[in-house]
């Protein structure tokens, strides 16, 4: 859609002002809402990604039950929404890869991470993906970051190292902790390729619903590969926390949040909707305090501040 201009260059007042008005005016009820929903539904993901790893069920068999869930809930959305489902090929191959990347690989580095952490400490690690975002598209786009975006990133990992520190130290290079962060580390890359793919359909002109509820599908069916191929049951756990917490994991945080990040992108603009990667942390940590006896420690206070520091100086520093 093109913009029309002043002969000065400037967009025309109308434009100018739906944009102050995005960006700048107040928040209604309406944005709290969508704003608690977002940060409550992903913070305490978390804590229920801990309830299937300890279920029973293989990881790759968790994805697959998740994400078959909330794969027909967004095709759902779609169809009713009178969004487009036919695509050629060519993006379903796009489709296929954002998948991989996003709804498969991601989740399943965090899922044997979850093994090592407790759930507050994965969602530190990746709220980084704010930060890996603006780096690795510096890197692949050749677009040079602004000293604010590399000095945010140089915080954000600098707050890592230091909440990660006392327990790397005290068991050394090869503990748990460092595998855990690694893996961690690996998930966060993985979703920020994924976003790379992403924001590549966007540009295409293709719907973020319809390509979504695709890449779900083909996320799930590659779930469902690594887990024949692994010789791993495709069984169901039937304990209530494992039913609540995949009920909760597929409808509430990944579709019902997901669908009220997008609304609040659209209602308040980018830069504020991506203060959500700042807050939840805090209560994801809050929430392992509370149900995992997560132990705090001045490194983890200090460096959870530089996390949240690093990822707003990023937001900031991207805004346009």
């Amino acid at each position: 859609m093109s913009v029309t201009r002043e002969p000065n260059g400037a967009p025309e007042p109308a434009t100018a002002e739906k944009r102050t008005t995005t960006r700048d005016r107040p928040f209604e009820p309406v944005d709290y809402g969508l704003y608690a929903l977002t940060v409550i539904a992903w913070s305490a993901s978390w804590f229920a990604i801990e309830l299937q790893v300890g279920s029973g069920v293989s990881n790759e068999v968790n994805l697959v039950w998740r994400f078959a869930i909330a794969t027909l809930l967004m095709f759902a959305w779609a169809g009713f929404s009178g969004g487009r489902l036919r695509f050629p090929i060519t993006d379903h191959l796009r489709f296929a890869v954002l998948g991989i990347l996003i709804f498969s690989s991601n989740f399943l580095f965090f899922y044997y991470g979850a093994g090592y952490l407790v759930s507050g400490l994965l969602s530190v690690v990746f709220s980084l993906a704010s930060v890996i975002n603006m780096l690795l598209g510096a890197l692949v786009i050749g677009e040079r970051p602004a000293p604010r975006i590399l000095a945010g990133g140089v915080i954000g990992f600098a707050g890592i190292a230091l909440m990660f520190f006392p327990e790397i130290a005290a068991n050394g290079l090869s503990g748990r902790t460092l595998v855990g962060l690694l893996l961690c580390l690996c998930g966060t890359l993985s979703f920020c390729a994924g976003n790379l793919v992403s924001v590549a359909n966007q540009r295409r002109g293709l719907p973020l619903v319809s390509t979504s509820a695709w890449g779900m599908l083909y996320g799930t069916l590659w779930s469902a590969f690594l887990a024949f191929l692994l010789g791993e049951p495709f069984v169901f756990a039937t304990t209530a926390s494992y039913i609540g917490s995949l009920v909760f994991l597929a409808v509430i945080s990944t579709v019902m949040a997901f669908a009220a990040y997008l609304t609040l992108l659209g209602r308040i603009g980018g830069a504020r909707a991506g203060y959500v990667t700042v807050i939840f942390p805090v209560f994801a940590l809050l929430i392992s305090t509370a149900l995992e006896g997560y132990a705090w420690t001045a490194y983890a206070i200090i460096g959870l501040v530089l996390v949240a520091a690093g990822n707003v100086l990023v937001i900031r520093g991207g805004r346009r």
